[in-house]
């Protein structure tokens, strides 16, 4: 058995490796080919603490099998340890053995920053060349070099409610990425200012309202929403929604289930289940339409599931043992 750290990993496996794990994982969902139990989530109220177990099967030609677990420990902050530490297991699912224990954190930042990269890929338009970033948090730098391996964006906006952390942000962007991609990065204080001159949106926040102005968004851009993960959480306004030719998920189970982005302005009326396109993974096995025209405005929203995790370690694990 081994352990793989994100320093181990990093070095073996790229966002592009990722973008493909994740096509194939979710191609295999929609048609069925997976075993996504329902979290479990298990109370240690004497500690301040949950633990949350995501198992995930995905079959096909390279099957895969994996258990992650994420637990939330506010207090070990006080202990100078991880507050939300993350773990994956991998398994050999002809056998059962574990094969692997993975950084979880990493491992979700890398498959969640990968299936908006395969959503962008798909649905934006082929010529794009300017984005906005919305959220500098843990997810923000995955989520932009995702961005950037799909499309050749010559300008990316950066923006975050703390405007120094999305100065810094920027500054590492540009360390990380400037010379590699050709990109220049800019720290906004608001949002509106550039929306009508930016094709690709992605927000990755756990707010409870619209993140930008969906009347401001001009005709042809494509819309990601990773961030809200509850019914509560709110970041793709409504008016983008109401405008958008196609709306597509990453599940249809988990959003409907999940994401306030969605839930909210259904039981408004504002949308109907006839506005939502389908499945990403639908799309990907030809099953339904893409976009159609360079003014449409697309949509996609995520929520995640074991399957990318499952198939992502997998993946990881197979190159680092051939």
């Amino acid at each position: 058995m081994i352990y793989l750290s994100k320093e181990d990993i990093k070095k073996v496996f790229s966002m592009r490796e990722a973008i493909d794990a994740d096509k194939e994982a979710l191609g295999l969902y929609s048609q069925g080919k997976t075993n996504i139990p329902l979290r479990t989530n298990i109370d240690i109220p004497e500690y301040n603490g949950q633990s949350l177990y995501m198992p995930g099967y995905v079959g096909g030609e390279q099957p895969a099998l994996g258990m992650k677990i994420v637990s939330v420990y506010p207090d070990n902050i006080n202990k100078k340890l991880p507050s939300v530490p993350a773990t994956m297991v991998v398994l050999d699912p002809e056998t059962g053995i574990v094969n692997a224990i993975l950084d979880g954190t990493y491992l979700t930042q890398l498959r969640t920053g990968a299936v908006q990269g395969l959503a962008t890929e798909l649905l934006s338009n082929k010529d794009s060349k300017t984005a906005l970033l919305i959220g500098t948090g843990g997810q923000g730098m995955s989520q932009l070099e995702a961005m950037l391996t799909v499309r050749s964006l010559e300008k990316v906006y950066i923006f975050d409610l703390d405007k120094t952390r999305s100065e810094e942000f920027c500054n590492q962007a540009a360390e990380n990425f400037g010379e590699i991609f050709n990109t220049k990065f800019e720290s906004i204080a608001d949002v509106n200012d550039v929306l009508p001159i930016v094709d690709i949106i992605t927000s990755v926040t756990t707010s409870r309202r619209a993140t930008f102005d969906g009347s401001l968004v001009k005709d042809g851009v494509h819309i990601n929403g990773v961030g809200a993960y509850t019914p509560e959480m709110c970041e793709i306004p409504e008016t983008a929604l109401k405008r958008a030719s196609n709306i597509y998920f990453d599940t249809m189970n988990g959003v409907l289930a999940e994401a306030g982005d969605i839930i909210q302005p259904l039981d408004k009326g504002i949308i109907s289940k006839n506005d939502i396109s389908g499945e990403l993974g639908q799309l990907i096995n030809g099953n339904i339409q893409g976009r159609t025209s360079e003014s449409d405005i697309t949509v996609f929203k995520t929520v995640g599931t074991a399957a990318l995790d499952a198939i992502v370690a997998d993946r990881i694990v197979r190159l680092v043992n051939k």
